[in-house]
């Protein structure tokens, strides 16, 4: 059986950490920056983990 490939779409959008765990970016930033406030845009530039229970998930679609 061939090797599974893994998902490259998803491969650009989550990253992996030297101890395993998965990062990623916040949603809401690409455009209309008007209207948040300087909070909201300085705590959204800032990765996040991805949440346990979407990990077993994207790890196999990572090939991870």
């Amino acid at each position: 059986m061939p090797k599974m490939k893994s998902k490259k779409a998803l491969t650009k959008r989550v990253k992996v950490t030297g101890s395993g765990k998965l990062v990623r970016h916040h949603a809401r930033t690409g455009h209309r920056a008007y209207g948040k406030t300087t909070k909201e845009k300085r705590h959204l530039m800032k990765q996040t983990s991805v949440h346990p229970s979407d990990v077993k998930r994207i790890k196999d679609l990572i090939q991870q």
